[in-house]
């Protein structure tokens, strides 16, 4: 059974979108984070918003280890349409997502990523199909956005597998489900 692995990189009140607004201070130990997270992945989940934030970035960017990463390994995007704009590798998935995650699960490989894409990790988190989270929490306060974790959700016991920490503040957080 394959692994779905929440990457989300978060402002220290809990803000997800748009990490390019606060998130500062970018060093080697936050690349190195992100290329042990990748390294075992070989699918990734994408919402359609993100799909389409990303189609004109990433295929053209040489900011690694993501660029060469994303581009080149398979990207699940959820959506009820087509997108205007194709990118290699892109399997587009228009059934109930929970049934198709399961079903991705249950296939061999490595782990199944989910990166960006908000409304899609928590709904998969509501779903219980998210088995380890691998946060970034940044020491920066954002203000305003959309939070991953609203006040809604329900309670969940999480396993802390790691952490550590950046020359910069950042903390990299690692949890089993």
């Amino acid at each position: 059974m394959r692994n779905v692995v929440l990457y989300q990189l978060l402002s220290l009140d809990g803000v997800a979108e748009e990490p390019g607004d606060w998130m500062f201070d970018v060093d080697a130990r936050v690349f190195g984070n992100l290329a042990t997270v990748i390294g075992s992945q070989d699918a990734v989940l994408l919402g359609r918003g993100t799909y389409d934030y990303w189609v004109d970035y990433w295929p053209t960017s040489e900011v690694e280890p993501f660029a060469g990463f994303i581009n080149s390994t398979t990207k699940h995007v959820v959506t009820s349409s087509r997108p205007a704009t194709g990118w290699a590798n892109t399997v587009l998935v228009d059934a109930p997502v929970a049934d198709y995650v399961a079903g991705l699960k249950a296939r061999d490989g490595g782990d199944i990523g989910i990166h960006g894409s908000i409304s899609l990790a928590q709904s998969l988190l509501a779903a219980g199909l998210v088995d380890e989270l691998r946060l970034v929490i940044t020491p920066a306060l954002a203000g305003k956005g959309r939070k991953l974790f609203g006040y809604d959700d329900a309670l969940r016991r999480l396993t802390l597998l790691d952490a550590q920490s950046s020359p910069g503040g950042h903390l990299f957080l690692h949890y089993r489900r």
